[in-house]
């Protein structure tokens, strides 16, 4: 298993797909049940970090440019259509 630092959001959201699909089979072991949620979790914490990170970025940049009307998205969603 790679450390924290080497995991991309990408690689993390893929790991969790995994883990979800194998849960759902329900032909686990409590043991290897227990463990593959930890991992979940702590993947989805990793995950919700990265965000969170890029999310800032592009609040910075965007200061930078001068653009500070920042939009939440879901207001956005289904707008336009």
């Amino acid at each position: 298993m790679a450390t924290p630092k080497d995991i991309t959001f990408e690689t993390a959201i893929s790991e969790l797909e995994t883990i979800v699909n194998q849960l759902e089979s329900g032909d686990l072991e409590l043991e290897k049940s227990l463990a593959l949620f930890e991992r979940g979790i702590e993947l989805t914490r990793l995950s919700q970090g990265r965000l969170q990170e890029a999310e800032q970025k592009v609040q910075i940049l965007m200061e930078k440019q001068g653009n500070l009307d920042l939009q939440p998205f879901f207001e956005n969603v289904g707008q336009g259509e």
